[in-house]
């Protein structure tokens, strides 16, 4: 199985980038599962229905979230009809949504998409290794479904690698979003399993991980805030991590950094071209 995932999608550029390049790559690299972070995509906080549904109609097949998946007030109704949109898995019991997806890809198999949300420097919610523990018990890799994808959104590098350690040799990819920085770390594990700390966002570059990099400085040398954040809108990277999987297994084979377009050095999967 071809699978792409897609890093933190920040404000108008970054979808813009991605609404751009995705179905060409779809079609150019027959990728078979696409999964896109998008908490970021409406104005740098949340994500609209409108934006969800336009992430889908570009080629994701899920859109997963993280701590600031209920900014958009809407996304609170929205996410019952949205069924591919995946917020993290250790909120607390009877929060609206799901925290895992099991996905139909484009070539006719089920992929199980988890979303949590890491505890080190950020809010506490429920344990994340026993959220993941769960989803994966449930479904699990070759019986339950032919990929297993974890998106970490998390603050800690530490809590990231755990994590990958703790599913090793049960999930296809795992792989960290939330700091916007991609890492260089992207490997496969002993027990196959792909993992990268952090995939990077879809955004402008030229900001604070994001945002305008006024107000950012201004509170740094400040400690003042004056306005609020803004997104960033020049021209966006999109960053994303490529992986194919072994059919036998459901674990990875192949992997490879994905960088295009903005202000980062490119980066494709040669194993595709």
């Amino acid at each position: 199985m071809r699978i792409l995932f897609i890093g933190d999608v920040v404000g108008r550029s970054g979808r813009n980038i991605v609404v751009e390049y995705l179905p060409g790559l779809v079609s150019q690299w027959k990728l078979d599962l696409v999964v896109v972070n998008g908490e970021n995509a409406a104005g740098g906080f949340g994500i609209t229905e409108a934006i969800y549904n336009d992430l889908i109609d570009a080629g994701a097949d899920a859109v997963t979230l993280g701590n600031h998946a209920w900014d958009q007030r809407e996304a609170l109704v929205f996410i019952e009809r949205a069924p591919r949109l995946v917020r993290p898995a250790n909120y607390p019991k009877g929060t609206p949504g799901r925290g895992a997806a099991l996905i139909d890809t484009k070539n006719g198999k089920r992929a199980l998409v988890v979303n949590v949300m890491g505890r080190v420097f950020m809010d506490a919610l429920d344990d994340p290794f026993a959220a993941v523990e769960r989803e994966i018990s449930a479904c699990p890799l070759r019986t339950g479904a032919d990929a297993v994808i974890v998106d970490l959104h998390c603050e800690a590098t530490s809590e990231k690698q755990a994590m990958a350690y703790f599913c090793d040799g049960r999930a296809s990819l795992v792989v960290g979003t939330h700091t916007h920085v991609p890492t260089a770390d992207h490997r496969i594990l002993r027990g196959r399993t792909a993992f990268v700390s952090d995939v990077g966002m879809s955004g402008d570059f030229d900001s604070v991980i994001g945002m305008n990099k006024e107000e950012p400085l201004s509170r740094f040398l400040r400690k003042i805030p004056t306005a609020k954040f803004e997104p960033a809108n020049g021209p966006a990277t999109l960053c994303g991590l490529a992986v194919e999987t072994d059919d036998a297994t459901g674990l990875a084979a192949k992997f490879g950094a994905v960088r295009l377009g903005g202000a980062l050095e490119e980066a494709r999967p040669g194993f595709w071209e």
